[in-house]
């Protein structure tokens, strides 16, 4: 591991600290993730780090965790410093610049998956990772040109725990439906229509089962909804039409998990 002690920010080598936001990535894939919670966690990962840029007193701190994750160079500054890579006062002392793992094959995902359909605020992209992870749904499947949960604000909200779970990017979702079905997975859809069924009515809770996901203003699309087997919606008081779609999810999630 190289250690290089920095008195600017000018370096070259530091353009992905000063570039790699939001659901940006550079060519080779490698995207930037902030936080010492978000970094501990993806010390942990297995991920191949590509740099870090921290402060002396995180170094001292973890280094055996930096040493064992395989970082190759670390970027050391102090914290004034480093706090001017954004302007102001949010750098939590710690950044890291890693490649992001391929998407997973369908056919290699677990017994559970949670797919998301249209769904374009990041932010809730990473809860929902975070959500499933917590309670055991290890499978996700994302469409390519929705928010990528390894993207910065992803993988910040998920607290770095999207790397518990096996990621598989789409691009067609009625084949990828098809797909699933061909290998005996039951597919849910959560919406609320006339067919939907109270979540607190659903039973028995297959083995294998794929759980849709749209967006809160436009709902799933008609295509996916006439593609499910099942179509469940979360009771709820007449005047409220919906959740928050982590929420949702999370309710969702929680029941199927526990077969309640």
């Amino acid at each position: 591991m190289k250690v290089v002690e920095l008195d600017s920010l000018e370096l070259p080598e530091l353009r992905p600290y000063r570039t790699l936001r939001g659901n940006r990535f550079d060519a080779d894939g490698g995207f930037v993730a902030d936080s010492p919670r978000v970094v501990d966690q993806l010390l942990d990962s297995g991920l191949e780090f590509l740099s870090l840029l921290c402060t002396p007193e995180y170094l001292q701190t973890r280094r055996s965790l930096i040493e064992a994750a395989g970082v190759p160079r670390v970027y050391l500054g102090e914290r004034k410093l480093l706090e001017t890579i954004v302007g102001h006062r949010i750098h939590h002392n710690v950044m890291a610049h890693l490649r992001r793992p391929p998407s997973v094959a369908l056919e290699q995902l677990p017994d559970q998956v949670l797919m998301l359909s249209r769904l374009n605020n990041m932010e809730n992209v990473g809860a929902i990772a975070r959500s499933a992870a917590a309670l055991g749904v290890y499978g996700y499947a994302v469409p390519a040109g929705g928010p990528h949960p390894y993207g910065r604000r992803a993988i910040r909200v998920s607290t770095g725990h999207i790397t518990r779970l096996a990621t598989h990017i789409y691009e067609d979702p009625l084949e990828t439906i098809r797909a699933f079905k061909a290998r005996g997975y039951r597919i849910l859809v959560a919406e609320v229509t006339e067919r939907a069924i109270p979540l607190a009515d659903f039973s028995p809770v297959p083995e294998k089962w794929v759980l849709i996901l749209g967006n809160e203003e436009e709902g799933v699309p008609e295509e996916i909804l006439n593609a499910a087997d099942t179509v469940l919606q979360i009771e709820m008081e007449p005047d409220v039409r919906s959740f928050n779609v982590a929420m949702a999810a999370s309710i969702l999630m929680y029941r199927l998990q526990r077969r309640l």
